[in-house]
C-alpha cells in the first residue's frame, strides 16, 4: 500500500487529538502493579499501547479492552506468572523498557525480546542499575541489547544511572521502585535524553499513590511501600501525535484547530508550539483546543528540542517550507529510536532538494525549491507522518509502508481524509 499526497492550499480545519501514548503505557503499569481494579478512560489503543497491554497479561494480568476504556485488575505487586515467561515488544521500545524493571516484580524470571530493530536498542545502563538494585539481568545475544533475562528481586538502595540515551531507562525503575524492599534512590550524572518524559512518569505515579522526592532531572527517591492503588484515570490528548496537525497549519497556511489538549499539560513537545510560535505561526490555547495560524512566511530559528525528541522530525520538516535555516540542537539520542531518525530525516530532505547538515547532536535545514519524493520511513510512524505533512505544501510525495503510523496514531490517514486533505 502507498498514500500519495499531494499540493494542497491554505487550510482551515478542526481535529481532535489522539490520546497520550505515554499517559497509556505508564498508567496501564501502573493500574497493573495497584492494588484493586483501575479503569482508565480514553486509552490510546495503538500498536504500541497494545503490546504493552498483551506484555501485561503474559505476566499474569487480566485487561479487558472496552469501548472507550480498559479495565485493568491490579496484581497488588507480584506478577503472577506461572513460571518463566517470554515478552514480546514488537517494535515498541516503551514497552520493553518500562516492563524491564517491573519484571523483577515477577514470581518467575522473565525473558524480554522484540523485533530486530528492537534487538540493536541498547538497554545496558538500564540493566547495570537493576544489577544494582538487586536485580540480576542476563543477554541472550550482544551484550547490553535485548533479548534479556530479568531475575532476582527489587531490593531497592541507591545507584546512579545515565539516561542520556534514553529517559525510559529511569522511567523504568521509578514506575516498578514503589514495591522495593527498600527506598530506591536514584542519581543521574548528565541531563537524560527526553526529559519530559520523567515528569510524564511522576505525574502518574503520583496519581496512583506513590510518593516521590526529587531535585529536578538530577536526583529521585521513591518511597518503599507507597504502592499504587486501583482508580478511575482519564488519559489526556496526545502533544506528540498534535504536532503533525498543526504543522500543517504551518507548512501550508490557514488554520487549525486540535481539540482535547490539556493547557496544563506537562508533556515536552508542547515546546513544538514555542518553536512554530517563534517561525511566525499565531498560537491560541483555549480551555479545551489549541489553534495554529499562519497568514505570513516562516522564518528559520536555533532551538534545543533535547526535551522534545518526538517533534523533530515535524519540525524539520515545517522547517524546509522556511525562508531561513533552522538549526535544531539536541538531536543526538535519535539515532536509538524505531530508526536512525536524524539519518532517514537528512537523507529524504536531501533528495527533495533541501540543504541538510548533520553533527553529533544538531541538524540544520537550510531551504531551497523542493519536489516530491517517494519515502520508505523504515517502519517508523513518526517519518511516515512528518513527511506526509509536508507532502501537503511539495505534492508529489508517496508514502510507502503507510500502516506504519498504527504504532501511535492509528487513526491519522482517516484524519486528513476527513478535512479533505487526501
Amino acid at each position: 500500500m502507498i498514500v500519495r499526497v499531494s499540493q494542497t492550499g491554505p487550510v482551515d480545519a478542526t481535529f481532535q487529538a489522539p490520546p497520550s501514548k505515554s499517559y497509556t503505557h505508564r498508567a496501564l503499569i501502573a493500574g497493573a502493579l495497584a492494588s484493586g481494579r483501575t479503569r482508565i478512560e480514553g486509552p490510546l489503543r495503538a500498536a504500541d499501547t497494545e503490546l504493552t497491554a498483551r506484555g501485561l497479561e503474559t505476566l499474569g494480568v487480566p485487561l479487558e479492552w472496552l469501548p472507550g476504556e480498559i479495565t485493568v485488575a491490579g496484581c497488588g505487586g507480584t506478577f503472577p506468572t506461572p513460571g518463566e515467561v517470554t515478552v514480546d515488544c514488537g517494535n515498541s521500545g516503551t514497552t520493553l523498557r518500562l516492563l524491564t524493571s517491573a519484571a523483577l516484580l515477577a514470581r518467575h524470571p522473565v525473558v524480554l525480546t522484540g523485533s530486530a530493530r528492537m534487538l540493536e536498542r541498547p538497554v545496558g545502563p538500564l540493566a547495570g542499575a537493576l544489577q544494582a538494585l538487586g536485580g540480576e539481568v542476563a543477554f541472550a545475544g550482544e551484550p547490553g541489547f535485548p533479548p534479556v533475562r530479568i531475575s532476582g528481586r527489587l531490593r531497592g538502595g541507591k545507584t546512579v544511572i545515565d539516561g542520556s540515551i534514553s529517559s525510559q531507562f529511569i522511567s523504568s525503575i521509578l514506575m516498578a521502585a514503589p514495591y522495593a524492599d527498600e527506598d530506591v534512590e536514584l542519581t543521574l550524572p548528565a541531563i537524560p535524553a527526553s526529559r519530559s518524559y520523567l515528569d510524564v512518569t511522576a505525574d502518574v505515579m503520583l496519581r496512583f499513590g506513590a510518593h516521590i522526592e526529587r531535585r529536578g532531572y538530577e536526583w529521585f527517591r521513591v518511597k518503599s511501600g507507597a504502592t499504587y492503588r486501583g482508580r478511575g484515570y482519564r488519559i489526556e490528548g496526545d502533544y506528540s501525535s498534535a504536532s503533525y496537525l498543526f504543522a500543517v497549519a504551518a507548512v501550508c497556511g490557514g488554520k487549525v484547530a486540535v481539540t482535547g489538549l490539556s493547557p496544563a499539560s506537562v508533556q515536552g513537545d508542547r515546546r513544538f508550539l514555542d518553536a512554530l510560535e517563534a517561525m511566525g505561526c499565531r498560537v491560541t490555547s483555549g480551555r479545551d483546543a489549541v489553534t495554529v495560524e499562519r497568514t505570513g512566511d516562516l522564518r528559520g530559528i536555533e532551538i534545543d528540542m533535547s526535551s522534545s525528541p518526538d517533534t523533530v522530525q515535524t519540525l524539520a520538516a515545517v522547517a524546509a517550507t522556511a525562508g531561513s535555516p533552522t538549526t535544531i540542537t539536541g538531536t543526538g539520542h535519535l539515532q536509538y529510536k524505531e530508526s536512525n531518525r536524524v539519518g532517514v530525516t537528512a537523507e529524504t530532505l536531501r533528495r527533495m532538494g533541501a540543504g541538510v547538515e548533520v553533527t553529533e547532536d544538531s541538524l540544520t535545514i537550510t531551504p531551497a525549491p523542493l519536489h516530491g519524493v517517494a519515502v520508505d520511513p523504515h517502519d517508523d510512524h513518526r517519518t511516515a507522518m512528518a513527511f506526509a505533512v509536508l507532502g501537503l505544501a511539495v505534492g508529489g510525495m508517496a508514502i510507502l509502508e503507510p500502516e506504519c503510523v498504527e504504532k501511535s496514531f492509528p487513526g491519522f490517514w482517516e484524519a486528513l481524509y476527513g478535512v479533505g486533505l487526501l
